[in-house]
């Protein structure tokens, strides 16, 4: 970890020692009395990237020039659009090209791959969780149990945190469990407090007692470093909205272990897409399912709501993942030394993301016991956008493809004058 100070000097050396400075002009902010603003809400919405325009007005262009036959014709051809995302998003996630599809929306694929992987039997009925999981998530865990016949009530195990070693907790309470287990899903950083499990020892621990278990990666597809392939995750879910900068309710992802894909015995809600695409225009009565993540695929690719998350991933590749992730690293502890410089001089906030690396990424969740409701206020009066959850917490992402060390020094010097004005 570098050396940081609260200088104003420290912050632009930092912006102009960042390799990756240029791809923030590549992005395009809301404005604030004519400059950018400061947009901390990268785990709710990314920016637009600059070249996504272009990447619509293409398909757009071939749409009228071509018609149905768009689907063949056109420069990106829509009947195989989806197969472009393979191979990058596989580098974001950690997996196999041919583990990955992108299809429908994040809790519309939460479900469809329950179907497959929530099977309670005999005395496995029970859902392992996290405390307070994502609400669209606490929803998917009891309606698919509900559906299956089952009480909510005495299925769902969620893992209260009572220590600050709560990967420990939830492993310990696997353990405990396991002969009651049927699935564990958990989510990959938590929405509320920011805290990044230790997924590759949740796995482990589910593979030594052969318990399926999946995640849902809204919050860590394109913030932290994944390994789902070698990990042994049985199957994950992301969004594209948050930190892959795709657009509003923009395609999800998915992944699903390769040792899952020719498993016919396998529950599936099946669609013509996930049908061999070489015989899948025979219109055939009898299901032939690809080899491949994309069996799951019900339905042909929704290439308008696909167009933004193509345009960032460009900016993914020309940057490198890796880089991304080190510069995240870089703000996000930048951001922790200049909040715990607040606090030292009692400013009266406190930071419930734990402060071990290992266990945060982008964002850092600020309690807030007094005037918290008047803070958030103060800061989007003066550009700065944030994120406020119930009942007092602002929660702020920083996100290596477009921040700077100056965005962080600005927040910081807001919080401070509101508290010392």
């Amino acid at each position: 970890m570098h050396v940081f100070d609260t200088s104003l000097s420290c912050a632009r050396t930092r912006d102009a020692q960042d390799s990756l400075a240029e791809f923030r002009n590549q992005f395009l902010f809301p404005q604030h009395k004519g400059e950018k603003a400061l947009y901390f809400v990268g785990n709710s919405l990314g920016l637009q990237p600059e070249n996504t325009k272009s990447f619509f007005k293409q398909e757009l262009d071939d749409w009228a020039k071509y018609g149905v036959e768009g689907h063949f014709k056109a420069g990106n051809p829509w009947v195989d659009y989806h197969s472009s995302f393979a191979k990058p998003l596989a580098k974001i996630v950690g997996a196999l090209p041919h583990e990955v599809v992108v299809m429908n929306t994040l809790t519309a694929n939460l479900h469809f791959l329950m179907v497959s992987f929530y099977r309670p039997k005999g005395k496995k009925v029970k859902i392992l969780c996290e405390q307070k999981p994502f609400p669209s998530d606490r929803f998917v865990l009891e309606s698919q149990i509900k559906f299956h016949g089952l009480d909510p009530k005495e299925c769902i195990i969620e893992v209260e945190q009572t220590s600050e070693d709560y990967d420990g907790e939830m492993v310990q309470a696997i353990e405990r469990h396991k002969d009651e287990i049927a699935l564990i899903f958990v989510g990959g950083v938590n929405y509320y407090t920011g805290r990044c499990f230790d997924l590759k020892q949740l796995a482990q621990t589910a593979n030594k007692h052969n318990i399926c278990i999946g995640y849902d990666l809204a919050h860590a597809a394109g913030n932290t470093t994944l390994e789902l392939h070698d990990w042994g995750v049985d199957f994950a879910a992301w969004c594209s909205y948050k930190y892959l900068n795709a657009g509003p309710g923009a395609v999800s992802g998915v992944f699903i272990h390769e040792k899952h894909h020719k498993d016919q015995s396998l529950p599936k809600f099946t669609g013509w897409w996930g049908h061999n695409a070489k015989t899948r225009f025979a219109m055939g009565n009898t299901f032939d399912p690809i080899l491949t993540a994309e069996s799951w695929q019900t339905s042909n690719a929704p290439v308008f709501n696909m167009v933004g998350l193509k345009a960032s991933l460009e900016l993914f590749e020309n940057a490198g993942f890796q880089n991304i992730i080190d510069k995240r690293i870089e703000l996000n502890n930048y951001a922790l030394f200049l909040f715990e410089a607040l606090i030292n001089n009692s400013v009266p906030i406190k930071i419930i993301t734990p402060k071990a690396q290992a266990s945060r990424a982008s964002q850092l969740s600020l309690y807030i016991d007094q005037n918290g409701k008047k803070l958030f206020e103060h800061l989007t009066e003066n550009g700065v956008y944030s994120d406020w959850r119930e009942p007092n917490v602002i929660r702020l992402a920083t996100v290596g493809l477009y921040n700077s060390f100056e965005d962080i020094y600005k927040l910081y010097q807001l919080i401070k004058a509101f508290y010392t004005c």
